[in-house]
């Protein structure tokens, strides 16, 4: 440090310094203010200048910051100064700056404004608090607008312009105060009869509009609306038209509520005839679709037709006459009658082309904007678009392809549509509706494949690529028309690199996405260019042009089917270019990766035909497996070949490779463990006369560690892998069974097993109990199985409610596999339960056993079981009832016959029993077959019928479950008689008919989705039912059709949201206060219903966002952010999930969205209460805080001057502040771990 000072000073002082290498002396002087403290470096230097000077020298020689303004690099040095000297010498340098700006002197004017637009980006931002980011402003803010103003020279304008933008868009909510004076500075530039500081102005108030008061933006409105109502001049109302465009993109959320008058002028004008004027209308229209959605709904149909109208406006060209030249051009000279085209048609004061690109990018805006009028674009927009294709510039061409892949990627979500119930209406499906159009895209585009465009080229491959996707084997008829397509662009040598890439990417997608057989005929001209591309030195190419090689093989020889296809001639070019690349170390992962991959598809479909390259390539595959790099490519690629139907001969690598997959167990690679354990899984079942037990014990010794509950997927296709092994190696097994037992029962006795990892378990189990030896037995493993109920009570913690099902379920499957032992069981199930000595664990475990055992088999030879769970319905224990409830359901399943009618009969005639048995009558509609219900479900309806209003609502809830899945047995009669009782006199019988209507719609198709979409709308009437309760089920069943069917309600939602928005309000004539001794307790009775509201408006945000209207969707967010506790915490969630999903809306709507937040961060829980309220407030502080944190990831947000504002005050208070960091920390450390597990 001593040394760059001295060194400095010396500089400083020195009147020689400008015969040093500025540049240099710079560079170091740079690097020193960026390292380093300015202020104990150069404070006397600075103080000396700034005071006794004025900073004056800055033009002298003498002086040492001279450098600073003698370059532009010197001004970009700035920047380091600014943050590191006192406020008031950054006020007198950009003083100075803003006093030389204006000089005479070009260059000095030049640099200080480099060095200006340096101070500014330089600046801390006004949310730190700092002041001088305010002072500074507002020195250079008011000789700005001056300059601006009175300044002749156009090129200080110009400058001064462009450093107030900068100025605005960083720190526009600092300048409040300049607003007014700003606005009256730059509207008088609107009509400068320089374009270049019209263009600058309107920059500057987009920026300005941002940040700038509502009557400031409501002035600046009302004068470009005056002014466009003028119309002075073509020339200044096309600068009014960019200037309402340029507003709109900025701040069109602003601009929304004065379209209705803007609209009708920029329409007006689009007829007037000159071109320029005509695109800058477009281009507003455009901004307007993009950023005022609502507002631009009226007027969807003209701005369509507007652009309809135009992309087709090309006066100075006849598309018939270039149709009939193409017609001769194939049969005479086609360069002469090219060449004479391209003179005729010349014209370079055309510019027209601009009205039709501004046409097709507003289309586009339209259709990626509304979905909901997807089916009226393919009556219309689709075949105008076609049309179009023919465009002879390819700048708008290009617009229109990306216009039409818009929408097809709007159509894509929507594949489902097809398969809609509706037929009526199927002519009328987007994707039936775009496969009519499929041959009049490819007639349109299939001679363009060939053009010397290759812009134009690659715009077909893109559309080409999306309709494959959208529409899978679309393409199959027009197979022939597009291969010479594909194979010019492949070899032709001025093909670019990115041209053979899209070629071959559409290629992938293309074979992809259609039946081998098409590509037969065409496979001869298709394999040499694509195994050309394999040898391409850019890697790119390569990479993909192996991908599309790897599909190929797949075609040629598809082994899932027969084919008569000779694959055989074409082997040879596609085996030797990819070894080329299998062989080569020094290319890029990624092709290494696809060659692997490549390979490996070779010789699972082509391996037969390899002979004596076979070995030698397997021996390479071994070498991949032992580099860490391309390990699990290789892993994958093996285990492809292991499952080959040709039976590949691996025994030559399995001695060697078998121990290194071994290996990989150990590794901390998730990935590679999976794949690993697949390959093991393959390679045992395929090739188990060629490995030898030594091979398959050095694998068992790595598998007991992958089982464990903190990864229940790696422990599911590990158990699955010792199953196998258990059915092939059943001797390898018995060796290690202690150890991987030992792993495996503490999964079972997990809480967390369940669902795939317990069905792996179960299967284990019985191939295990099939070995017969002693460690693995029925006895030995039943004992260790219960072992932790049956001892609990002497040591161990107790087993989680979970455990017990999980072990309920291997005891029925080890039972099932071993029959003749399955008695003994049930028998000694039984004495468990009958026994008073049991504890209730045993009893549990024993009821949950004989009711996993009784669903598959008859348990009738028991007769005294019957009674002995009756007996336990009177136990003290409710996880003792709850257990024999649920045995009881289970063991009828296994012999209707005799268990129904006397379930039946309990329910009638045991009331004290009935919720149990309702539990139990549950349990056999849920899991018995539906044929072998048909003959009991007259008895079984007419008895819950009788008991469908019962005052417990428990018991109604049980009783709407099983009229809900009964339904399920026979909808078509079923459903209309529910609906009849609907207009029952009850209104707990409407509650409960209701309710059960929400257990007939799962996530999964049924028979009864198609009567239940006709349906729906008479069950959801009861939205506006006079009771309370009914009202409340009635939004449980809506949200439960959102979320697992919204099909189901697309149709209904007009109807249903007013309903449903009526029910987010706060009735106060059902709030009552309830006296509890000397205190007075407020009661809502209406909270219930609320809650169950806004849960249904959050549903409708994942399921049907695009059906609502989310301004007026806002209008009852804001509503629930000031209501009760529980609604708010709900609403702050929805907040935080709209400023993702509707970003724009959010943001017009944020002034009436942040008052709640900042009334909820910023308050206080009375003085002596008690600790659950603390709690309550402090969780309700951090949602509201999520929601904030999830505002500010708004694009644009920062420059509204609320949000401005409430983050200065989270920052100055120490609690608010440290709550956001901690949020952020959260959000933070989420976002890495869910990145993790995608690994």
């Amino acid at each position: 440090m001593g040394k760059y000072r001295t060194l400095l000073s010396s500089e400083c002082d020195n009147e020689e310094a400008s015969k040093w290498n500025q540049e240099y002396f710079l560079s170091m002087l740079k690097e020193v203010l960026t390292a380093v403290n300015v202020q104990s470096v150069i404070p006397r230097q600075v103080a000396r200048i700034s005071k006794k000077e004025k900073w004056d020298g800055l033009q002298n020689t003498g002086i040492w910051i001279r450098p600073f303004i003698l370059t532009s690099f010197s001004s970009r040095s700035l920047g380091p100064l600014v943050g590191k000297v006192k406020e008031y010498q950054v006020e007198t340098i950009v003083d100075t700056l803003c006093t030389n700006m204006l000089s005479d002197k070009e260059q000095l004017r030049d640099i200080s404004s480099i060095g200006l637009k340096t101070v500014i980006s330089e600046l801390p931002p006004a949310s730190t608090g700092s002041t001088m980011t305010a002072n500074v402003c507002k020195k250079i803010t008011a000789q700005l607008t001056g300059a601006i103003g009175k300044q002749e020279d156009v090129s200080v304008q110009l400058e001064a312009l462009d450093i107030l933008s900068d100025m605005l868009s960083r720190l526009g909510g600092t300048l409040y105060s300049f607003h007014s004076s700003i606005l009256t500075c730059l509207l008088p530039q609107l009509t400068s009869p320089r374009l270049a500081v019209r263009k600058r102005a309107i920059i500057a108030l987009g920026h300005l509009v941002l940040t700038c008061s509502g009557n400031i933006f409501s002035e600046l409105t009302e004068h470009l609306l005056a002014e466009l109502k003028r119309n002075e001049s073509t020339s200044t109302t096309r600068t009014y038209i960019q200037c309402v465009a340029g507003i709109s993109r900025q701040a069109g959320h602003r601009i929304g509520e004065h379209l209705e008058r803007i609209m009708p002028l920029i329409v007006q004008y689009c007829n007037v005839d000159d071109d320029e004027l005509r695109e800058y209308c477009f281009q507003a229209f455009e901004s307007f679709v993009r950023r005022c959605p609502k507002e631009i709904d009226p007027h969807i149909p003209s701005v369509m037709g507007l652009c309809l109208k135009y992309i087709t406006f090309d006066p100075n060209y006849n598309y018939d006459n270039e149709e009939e030249e193409e017609e001769m051009m194939e049969t005479e000279n086609g360069e002469d009658e090219e060449q004479e085209s391209d003179d005729e048609y010349s014209d370079d004061d055309d510019i027209s082309w601009k009205v039709r690109r501004a046409a097709a990018k507003c289309l586009e805006a339209v259709v990626s904007s509304r979905h909901d009028l997807l089916q009226d674009f393919y009556r219309t927009l689709s075949p105008a678009l076609i049309s179009r294709f023919k465009e002879r510039e390819e700048n708008v061409k290009a617009d229109i392809f990306s216009a039409y892949i818009s929408l097809l990627k709007q159509t894509l979500p929507t594949q489902s549509w097809l398969h809609t119930s509706d037929t009526s209406g199927k002519a009328d499906v987007p994707l039936t509706m775009l496969r009519t159009q499929v041959p009049n895209i490819v007639k349109a585009l299939h001679k363009q494949l060939k053009e010397k465009s290759i812009k134009s080229r690659q715009g077909c491959f893109s559309l080409l690529t999306e309709l494959a996707n959208v529409l899978p084997g679309c393409l199959a008829d027009h197979i022939p028309a597009l291969i010479p397509g594909i194979v010019f662009s492949l070899a032709d040598k001025s093909s670019s690199s990115n041209m053979r890439i899209d070629t071959l990417s559409f290629l992938h997608v293309l074979l992809c996405n259609h039946q081998p057989e098409v590509f037969h005929p065409h496979i001869k001209s298709l394999l040499p260019p694509v195994v050309t591309c394999i040898g391409d030195p850019f890697y790119k190419i390569t990479s993909e042009a192996l991908l599309v090689t790897q599909q190929l093989v797949k075609i040629i020889r598809p082994v899932d089917k027969s084919c008569t296809f000779d694959a055989k001639p074409y082997v040879e070019d596609l085996f030797s270019g990819t070894l080329k690349r299998l062989k080569a170390a020094d290319i890029d992962q990624e092709v290494k990766e696809r060659a692997i991959s490549c390979m490996g598809q070779i010789i699972y479909n082509l391996g037969d035909h390899l002979s004596t390259d076979l070995q030698p390539t397997l021996k390479i595959f071994l070498e991949r497996l032992k580099n860490e790099i391309t390990r699990l490519t290789t892993v994958k690629a093996l285990t492809l070949i292991a499952s080959s139907p040709l039976k590949i001969d691996l025994r030559p690598i399995l001695g060697e490779g078998l121990p290194i997959l071994a290996s990989f167990l150990r590794k901390n690679q998730r990935a590679l463990k999976l794949s690993t354990l697949a390959a093991l899984d393959t390679l045992v079942k395929n090739y188990s006369d060629s490995l030898k037990p030594a091979m398959i014990e050095s694998v068992l010794t790595e598998l007991p560690a992958l089982m464990t509950e903190n990864d229940m997927h790696v422990s599911q296709v590990a158990i699955m892998f010792l199953t196998t092994l258990a059915k092939v190696y059943p001797s390898c097994i018995s060796k290690i069974s202690c150890s991987v037992l030992a792993e495996i029962f503490q999964l079972v006795h997990s809480p967390l097993l369940q669902g795939g990892a317990l069905n792996a378990i179960i299967d284990f189990f019985q191939a295990l109990v099939l070995i017969k030896t002693a460690s693995t037995g029925y006895s030995e493993l039943m004992k260790q199985l219960t072992a932790p109920v049956y001892s609990s009570g002497s040591a161990g913690a107790p087993l989680h409610k979970q455990a017990y099902h999980s072990v309920a379920k291997c005891v029925a499957a080890l039972s099932s596999a071993c029959p003749k032992e399955a008695p003994v069981t049930v028998n000694q199930f039984v004495q468990d339960v009958k026994s008073p000595k049991s504890s209730p664990a045993v009893q549990v475990l024993a009821f949950l056993s004989l009711a996993e055992m009784g669903r598959t088999m008859n348990l009738s030879a028991q007769r005294e079981l019957r009674t002995v769970i009756l007996e336990a319905f009177a136990s003290t224990s409710e996880e003792v009832k709850s257990a024999a409830s649920y045995a009881l359901g289970n063991v009828s399943v296994g012999n209707l016959k005799e268990y129904l009618p006397f379930m039946l009969k309990e329910i009638g005639s045991q009331p004290k029993r009935q919720y149990l048995l309702l539990h139990s009558l549950k349990e056999v509609i849920s899991s018995s077959p539906a044929d072998s219900l048909t003959p009991y479900v007259e008895d079984i309806w007419a008895l819950l019928f009788k008991h469908c209003e019962c005052t417990e609502e428990g018991t109604r809830n049980v009783v709407a479950e099983c009229l809900g899945k009964l339904t399920l047995v026979n909808p078509a009669e079923l459903l209309p008689r529910l609906r009849k009782h609907l207009s029952a006199g009850s209104p707990h019988a409407r509650s409960t008919v209701v309710t059960a209507i929400k257990f007939t719609i799962a996530d999964q198709p049924q028979p009864i989705d198609a009567l239940l979409k006709g349906c729906i709308g008479d069950f959801l009437q009861t939205l506006q039912d006079p009771d309370l309760n009914v009202r409340r089920v009635a939004l449980a069943l809506f949200n439960s059709a959102a979320h697992n069917k919204p099909s189901l309600i697309w149709d209904l939602l007009n109807m249903v949201l007013p309903s449903l928005y009526s029910e987010t309000k706060v009735r106060r004539e059902l709030i009552r206060e309830v006296e509890m001794g000397p205190f007075k307790h407020t009661v809502d009775d209406g909270l219930d219903v609320r809650k169950a509201a806004f849960e249904c408006m959050y549903t409708l945000l994942e399921s049907c966002l695009d059906q609502l209207d989310i301004y007026e969707y806002l209008n009852h967010v804001e509503d629930g952010l000031k209501d009760h506790y529980d609604i708010r915490m709900l609403t702050f969630i929805m907040l935080a999930r709209l400023s993702a999903l509707c970003p724009s809306a959010v943001l017009q709507r944020l002034e009436r969205l942040i008052e709640p937040l900042r009334a909820t961060c910023s308050s206080k829980v009375k003085a002596g209460s008690v600790k659950q309220e603390f709690e309550k407030q402090d969780e309700l502080k951090r949602s509201a805080m999520r929601a904030v944190a999830a505002l500010l990831t708004i694009p644009e947000v920062e420059k509204s001057p609320v949000m401005a504002e409430f983050s200065s005050q989270i920052r100055s208070s120490p609690e608010m502040a440290s709550l956001f960091e901690n949020i952020q920390k959260d959000s933070a450390s989420l976002s890495i771990s869910e990145s993790m597990d995608m690994s």
